[in-house]
């Protein structure tokens, strides 16, 4: 029976990854700020004390969703994303016997991108925003340091995650088609890869057994107008409206003048109109990565 070691598990990802181990019957301790946790730990400000020795460690712990505004906002998201990373680790080297593995939950916004289609791993690491350096840092200190504690390391590179009541772009479309303020533009024909949250979590047992950087997708890539027929369709909505795209552009001029505060801007609209697809073709080889369509498995509550 594997020992695994999960941070974030109060958050979105890492709920999938503890409900897996516990399902399984490994033995988990979970690391984060919530009471709920086994190691109560701000990892974004202190080293949590860990007596235990682990086989698999998961770093799901990060800070993500959010637009900093501030300085100070931006400098939150290397407190948790890399500091924390930093503090798990000093913690780590002080165990007598090391753990096996260490897999980090990444992004594919280290690439820098809003439009392109099946973007690898080789890609040059281009992210410019705090998020992004962020996690850029992390996978580079992570990097050097399993190196030298003999430690295998795996990074996941993930895309929009789906689940029941997920977060950030996607729960704002479900938000947004429950109240009948979401429209497709363009028709919706933009794809973007995704990825089930339960998928990630029950190949980590496999994961942990091949080092490497791995972006994850469902494969097939759903368009927004896909996505958005599937979520009206469990609300009992009606399908989205569309909006043509020369209103979009012309409600967006509108919104740059608002600020970020708007709705949608330029910035916004291109992104949402753009293709962007990752390649998770190294996952399938080297692991027999397999997952589930998303279309097929998102159950949204």
């Amino acid at each position: 029976m594997s020992r695994y070691l999960v941070t974030g598990a109060s958050g979105f990802l890492g709920g999938f990854l503890l409900n897996f181990v516990t399902s399984t019957k490994g033995e988990v301790f979970s690391v984060g700020r919530n009471s709920s946790n086994q190691i109560v730990a701000d990892l974004a400000r202190e080293i949590p004390v860990i007596s235990q020795n682990i086989d698999v460690v998961v770093h799901a712990a990060g800070k993500a969703h959010t637009v900093p505004s501030t300085e100070a906002e931006k400098r939150d998201f290397f407190d948790v994303n890399l500091n924390g990373t930093k503090n798990l680790c000093t913690a780590l080297e002080k165990l007598e016997i090391k753990p096996l593995s260490f897999i980090f939950i990444s992004t594919v916004a280290v690439y820098g991108l809003d439009t392109g289609k099946n973007i690898p791993e080789r890609h040059v690491l281009a992210g410019k925003t705090p998020y992004a350096l962020s996690k850029i840092e992390a996978e580079k200190f992570l990097e050097t340091w399993c190196a030298t504690n003999h430690i295998k390391l795996s990074i996941l590179r993930l895309p929009l995650i789906a689940g029941q009541r997920p977060p950030g772009n996607l729960g704002a479309m479900v938000k947004g088609i429950q109240s009948g303020k979401y429209f497709n533009i363009s028709g919706g024909t933009a794809k973007k890869s995704i990825v089930m949250a339960a998928d990630v979590a029950k190949w980590i047992p496999v994961i942990a057994q091949h080092p490497g950087i791995y972006n994850l997708t469902d494969g097939y890539h759903p368009s927004f107008s896909e996505l958005a027929n599937v979520i009206a369709k469990q609300l009992n909505k009606s399908t989205p409206k569309n909006i043509p795209g020369w209103i979009a552009k012309c409600i967006a001029l509108v919104g740059n003048l608002l600020g970020n505060k708007a709705p949608i801007n330029t910035d916004k609209l291109q992104k949402i109109t753009a293709t962007l697809t990752f390649d998770d073709t190294l996952a399938r080889k080297t692991f027999g990565w397999a997952p589930s369509k998303v279309l097929d498995g998102f159950i949204i509550d």
